[in-house]
């Protein structure tokens, strides 16, 4: 694994791929999640070429993903038993809540999404 080079005075490679994946990752909730896997190929790629500040958006890109499919799939699980459970009515306030969290972990992956962008437009760290 190589790590980011911040050498002062060098120009960082990586960060036109980094900027796509950001933009990628917004669009995520507009293309139904499929523009947030190409993101994801855009930032593995380029993770072995990237250094400095880019390097870093793009180390942090891969594990926002990944953090926030977890969580999603923890919150998928949880609606799925509440859905079940709500046959009996014991599960519909459950339901509510993981479909709120399902909901809050989109927003949070989004404004993380795009204060990333930012970041890397300001050649600022993550």
């Amino acid at each position: 694994m190589t790590t980011p080079n911040f050498t002062s005075g060098q120009e960082a490679e990586g960060k036109v791929p980094a900027l796509i994946a950001w933009a990628l990752f917004i669009l995520s909730i507009p293309s139904a999640n499929l523009l947030v896997l190409v993101g994801l190929i855009v930032s593995y790629v380029s993770r072995g070429t990237a250094t400095g500040v880019p390097r870093q958006h793009i180390d942090a890109q891969i594990r926002l993903f990944w953090s926030v499919f977890w969580w999603t799939i923890a919150a998928w699980i949880g609606i799925a038993v509440s859905a079940v459970a709500s046959l009996v009515l014991i599960g519909v306030p459950f339901l509510l809540l993981f479909l709120l969290i399902w909901f809050l972990l989109s927003v949070w992956f989004t404004v993380k999404s795009v204060l990333g962008l930012i970041q890397l437009l300001q050649d600022r760290p993550i």
